[in-house]
């Protein structure tokens, strides 16, 4: 009894009533349309012959290695990161091999580096590194682009605070820099590695592999499979590739390392036609995988068959060695930071830095590639908006791609109205309030309008 009196003293000193003012009333948001503003008067598009080079890192880890050589091998052993189960969940064995890639592109003189990894997320503690490190080699921030699969079943040891280590595991600092050189290797080998080149872009749609998770069989779903083909003359091919359900399909009793349903991708367009396939993350905000059968059978079907669509959709494929290319890298600044304790009860910022530390180095991004304009989000972003972003596009002659995990994560972005659901998605990592959809929908509305009007 006195246990539980405490708990709701603690919980009733540290809670606060959601707040309810309009974002566009608010200095956050003043204070980033200004930043907004100021990068679109320095935005430059190039349209110019194209150079590409590609890497692949393995961050696959030695787990013999790992357990023989320390005395306490729980303590060492590598976590595995994704779905929050009680007591952490460790890897036994490796399914398949997980990497680190990276696609850099040249057009004139700009330069940016697409980079995407077998990980739950692009952990922001070790992009922080990643992004001081790469400054030093004149890589600044505002030239990468991050993503990730999502997969639930790859290495975490990089969790912050009480929420951060549920997610991913205890922290790991030397596995923490041992990933920061590696996706540090990734981008400059890419760099190296650039060649003259085409590229070409398109999408098909994968309807029957996704299924709205929050709303149900009513609920709005984004079901594009986007693609980008990148060739070298006469040399290496790659392709991108991007798809909006959730990496969740072998489930949260999996034990052993892999990269989930686009690893099965990323290896069936390997084993044809491309020397690199690289899977980001969409939209998977409300969105869970559908497939045939359980675990990595599960898997493997999504994969191979998405694999399958795609390369029956290449020959459609036109490759240009001229590309429009144009980008905005902007900084926001979030609301007010709280996890909730009720629908409409929060605890205080103070106590939510506790459960986790406030997410900082927060980017928007966009890119656009001739009549794609992609857009890379620091969360698990809305299917549901995505495909207003995409219609909104549609309407002026441009295709849209939104990935998520953007080297940043402040939870989900979904539209206000399923705010105060009593849902996972809304509840638990609705962290900056009803209004944080609609303010980063406004912001990318704008960032979009900018990007395409500048030529």
């Amino acid at each position: 009894m006195q246990i539980t009196s405490g708990l709701i003293m603690i919980s009733v000193f540290n809670s606060c009533a959601v707040v309810k003012i309009p974002y566009f009333k608010t200095g956050y948001y003043q204070k980033t349309v200004s930043r907004l503003d100021s990068l679109k008067t320095e935005l430059i598009t190039s349209n110019d012959s194209i150079f590409a080079g590609f890497s692949r890192i393995s961050i696959t880890p030695d787990l013999k290695k790992t357990s023989k050589n320390h005395k306490d091998r729980k303590q060492n052993k590598v976590p595995i990161a994704g779905f929050g189960k009680p007591g952490g969940r460790y890897a036994a064995a490796v399914h398949d091999s997980i990497f680190i890639k990276a696609v850099a592109i040249k057009t004139g003189q700009q330069i940016v580096v697409l980079v995407s990894g077998d990980l739950l997320i692009m952990p922001p503690n070790i992009i922080d590194s990643v992004t001081v490190l790469l400054s030093r080699e004149g890589v600044m921030r505002d030239k990468l682009f991050f993503s990730a699969t999502h997969t639930h079943s790859s290495i975490g040891g990089w969790g912050h605070g009480l929420v951060g280590t549920i997610f991913a595991g205890k922290e790991n600092i030397s596995l923490e820099k041992w990933l920061t050189g590696k996706i540090c290797r990734a981008v400059l080998d890419a760099i190296s590695d650039l060649r003259p080149s085409k590229l070409g872009s398109g999408s098909f749609n994968g309807s029957p592999f996704t299924r709205n998770r929050l709303t149900g069989n009513k609920g709005i779903k984004n079901d594009d499979f986007n693609f980008l083909v990148v060739e070298q003359t006469g040399h290496k091919k790659a392709v991108i590739g991007s798809f909006s359900a959730h990496a969740t399909t072998i489930g949260g009793k999996n034990i052993q390392l892999s990269a989930d349903y686009p690893g099965y991708w990323e290896r069936k367009m390997e084993s044809n036609t491309f020397d690199l396939a690289m899977f980001c993350g969409g939209s998977m905000g409300s969105q869970s995988p559908v497939g045939h059968g359980n675990g990595y059978e599960n898997a493997k079907f999504i994969g191979v068959t998405l694999a399958d669509s795609l390369s029956s959709h290449l020959k459609k494929i036109t490759l240009n060695e001229k590309v429009t290319l144009s980008s905005l890298s902007l900084k926001i600044i979030l609301p007010e930071y709280h996890f909730r304790m009720t629908t409409n009860i929060n605890f205080s910022t103070r106590f939510s830095t506790r459960l986790m530390p406030l997410p900082k180095n927060v980017y928007l991004q966009a890119l656009r590639i001739n009549n794609l304009i992609w857009i890379f989000t620091p969360c698990d972003f809305s299917g549901e908006s995505a495909v207003q972003i995409k219609n909104s596009l549609s309407a002026k002659g441009y295709e849209a791609m939104v990935t998520g995990y953007n080297g940043s994560y402040i939870g989900y972005l979904i539209p206000g109205k399923y705010f105060y659901l009593d849902h996972y998605e809304t509840k638990l990592m609705g962290w900056f309030g009803p209004t944080m959809g609609d303010y980063a929908m406004d912001l990318i509305d704008q960032m979009s309008n900018a990007i395409i009007l500048n030529k």
